[in-house]
């Protein structure tokens, strides 16, 4: 593949359709100075001018495009922003790891009859060596310990690596004023949206994030499901998580989330507060402005009405 490619004197575009799965191939096509193009494959089919498809069909198709200027290329992410999601992805996978060695322990603390608590701390697991249990059962128990211990470290050392990013990133510390947004919901809203400017509205960027829910319409019925789930998992379970940390400092998002939660529930009205989180940060980031000045923009947007009438009458 690199001898192919070196043959070509430069400027050299090449164009590739989304599959997820090409990362060498970007990695060879930069080292020889080429320009990538990842275009949408459903954009790149309907271009297509038959019904039968083919590699060779494909990358005939690819050519022409590129050749009239018509490929339709996909925005990327920076490098970047790749490794500080890579990051954060890590880092999930690792608290789903120490959340199962905790679930683990606290079966094993059941089986002697304790009551649910936290046994990652030395009192708990005292309280837990102090227990019935068998020989075996204590030699599991140390063995989950030891590996909840290793995982914490790993996470402590991807806290401070993603702390240090995000007190370098105006847009991260923007965000940071809202009420319940921290280091890593910040950092994934920032380098998971990217450049805001390219989403017209807010209803794309919930689109974005797999946040909108699912319409099954036929003629003059319409129904709406479950959420899409199209974008970042990550990205999703962190605005839930932030969306009930703001709950107690953000009256205005406390009153939405339990009118929600009256008519459909909590699982549903902690969605509807994600939701609603996102499209506050995104106006943040276009308008580069701060919770404070959002607040006051939504105040005065409420007072105008009034101040209106009173003048007509």
């Amino acid at each position: 593949m690199r001898q192919f490619y070196s043959q070509f004197q430069p400027p050299v575009v090449v164009g590739l359709e989304a599959c997820g799965k090409a990362r060498w191939f970007e990695s060879v096509v930069a080292e020889l100075g080429c320009q990538l193009l990842i275009g949408d494959p459903n954009r790149i089919r309907q271009r297509a001018r038959s019904r039968h498809k083919s590699d060779s069909r494909d990358a005939e198709l690819i050519l022409d495009l590129l050749i009239k200027d018509e490929f339709p290329a996909l925005w990327r992410r920076s490098p970047q922003s790749q490794t500080v999601l890579e990051q954060l992805r890590l880092r999930h996978a690792l608290v789903q790891q120490r959340t199962a060695c905790c679930n683990h322990l606290q079966a094993l603390a059941r089986l002697a009859g304790l009551p649910r608590g936290k046994l990652l701390t030395k009192p708990g697991r005292q309280r837990v060596l102090a227990a019935s249990l068998t020989d075996t059962e204590r030699q599991e128990c140390q063995v989950w310990w030891q590996l909840a211990d290793h995982l914490s470290e790993q996470i402590q050392a991807l806290n401070q690596w993603l702390g240090a990013h995000a007190a370098t990133d105006r847009s991260v510390q923007r965000l940071k004023t809202h009420p319940g947004i921290g280091d890593l919901t910040a950092l994934c809203i920032v380098h998971t949206l990217g450049e805001v400017s390219r989403f017209s509205s807010a209803a794309k960027v919930v689109a974005y994030a797999g946040l909108d829910p699912v319409e099954h319409s036929s003629g003059e019925r319409r129904a709406y499901g479950s959420i899409s789930k199209a974008g970042s998992r990550v990205l999703r379970f962190l605005l839930g998580q932030a969306a009930l940390r703001s709950l107690p400092a953000d009256q205005q998002l406390r009153q939405f989330y339990e009118q929600v939660r009256g008519r459909r529930g909590h699982g549903k009205a902690k969605v509807a507060a994600a939701r609603k989180l996102l499209v506050r940060c995104y106006i943040m980031l276009r308008d580069e402005i701060t919770y404070t000045e959002f607040v006051r923009r939504g105040a005065s947007k409420l007072a105008c009405p009034a101040i209106a009438v009173g003048a007509r009458r």
